[in-house]
């Protein structure tokens, strides 16, 4: 489980200006004061869409401001209400006020709650009118709308989980696919916790990734990082194998597959039954084409991979085979055919 936070700035709509106005009119010079009220601020709503699962839209917005309401105008007229905004935010959103740590909403599927409301217009000087002051020159301005710094929760399971040993190059890999920032070495276990990244296929697509921590042999029995790293695999749906096509200690892309399966299987029987993508990463690393070609085919005859278990190259470096990756990925989530269209490496 991983958490997927954003803080914004919101502030609600104020309310439009009252109207310091006098009639005039043929037989009527002295008509008497007819300014009338400022409409009311724009309220903020949030509403739950099921078709968002992640906050990435918040990234690069911060402030959210709805628009004030119209000022008061002559004759008697009020000035028009704002209409209201509304912020998409995906479900189970928790929304806290960030200055006092208050849970003011937990926003389900479709729903829409009212987070800050709008000002109210001020009186136009119609409303000061009376026996003693029959030619009002007061108005009231309007009344400032809510104002809230937000903190947005949103508690993700990661669809895809990246696995391999320590160095694979899984890492570099999500780095490659999305925003993400971990921590990239040459040395093993340089990823201690999960890494989430959220790769965005198209504004309506996304696919969320976690680099899990490295697995060695004995894991399943607890050794290494053991059954921290095993329970976060445990909860995705896809899980991206990555091997390394040239291994820094000569090690064999085939046993280091096997190794990986082996403590999966003990663990657990359903999470070695998970979809599987089978990755075979650095490919720049290789002099050529006819080398690539060679590394692929002995890997699949080693591994016996059937015609349905196509194994996919890439190369984080160059972005060599990863949009097609992508596609494959959102094929085995969402069992429908994709077209990446208008994605590069990040």
């Amino acid at each position: 489980m991983f958490v997927d936070s954003a803080l914004i700035r919101v502030r609600a709509g104020k309310g439009g200006d009252g109207a310091v106005s006098f009639y005039r009119g043929r037989g009527l010079p002295k008509g008497g004061p007819d300014g009338g009220d400022g409409g009311r601020g724009a309220d903020i709503f949030l509403h739950a869409d099921p078709g968002l699962n992640t906050l990435i839209d918040f990234r690069g917005v911060r402030d959210w401001h709805a628009d004030k309401g119209e000022a008061g105008r002559s004759k008697q007229q009020f000035g028009a209400a704002a209409d209201k905004m509304t912020i998409r935010i995906p479900p189970g959103t928790l929304v806290y006020n960030d200055d006092t740590g208050e849970l003011m909403a937990d926003v389900g599927p479709d729903e829409t709650v009212l987070i800050a409301k709008g000002g109210k217009g001020g009186h136009g000087n119609e409303h000061f009118k009376s026996s003693t002051n029959q030619t009002p020159r007061k108005a009231t301005t309007g009344q400032p709308g809510e104002e809230f710094t937000l903190r947005l929760e949103l508690k993700l399971i990661a669809e895809v989980g990246l696995v391999g040993l320590p160095n694979a190059g899984k890492s570099t890999l999500l780095k490659a696919l999305t925003r993400a920032d971990p921590k990239i070495a040459d040395y093993p276990f340089t990823t201690l916790s999960p890494q989430l990244g959220i790769a965005e296929l198209d504004p309506t697509r996304r696919i969320i990734i976690a680099d899990i921590p490295g697995l060695i042999e004995g894991a399943s029995g607890g050794a290494g990082l053991g059954h921290d790293f095993l329970r976060h695999v445990e909860r995705t749906s896809v899980i991206l194998h990555l091997l390394d096509c040239c291994p820094p200690d000569n090690s064999r892309p085939a046993d280091n597959y096997r190794a990986i399966r082996e403590e999966l299987a003990g663990y657990s029987p359903e999470l070695a039954e998970k979809p599987e993508i089978i990755v075979l990463s650095k490919t720049d690393l290789l002099p050529g084409e006819e080398f690539l070609a060679e590394a692929t085919a002995e890997l699949c005859g080693e591994l016996r991979l059937g015609a349905d278990q196509t194994l996919q190259t890439v190369s984080s470096a160059s972005g060599e085979g990863l949009k097609e990756l992508l596609e494959r990925l959102w094929v085995l989530l969402h069992g429908v055919d994709a077209k990446v269209e208008g994605w590069k490496p990040a």
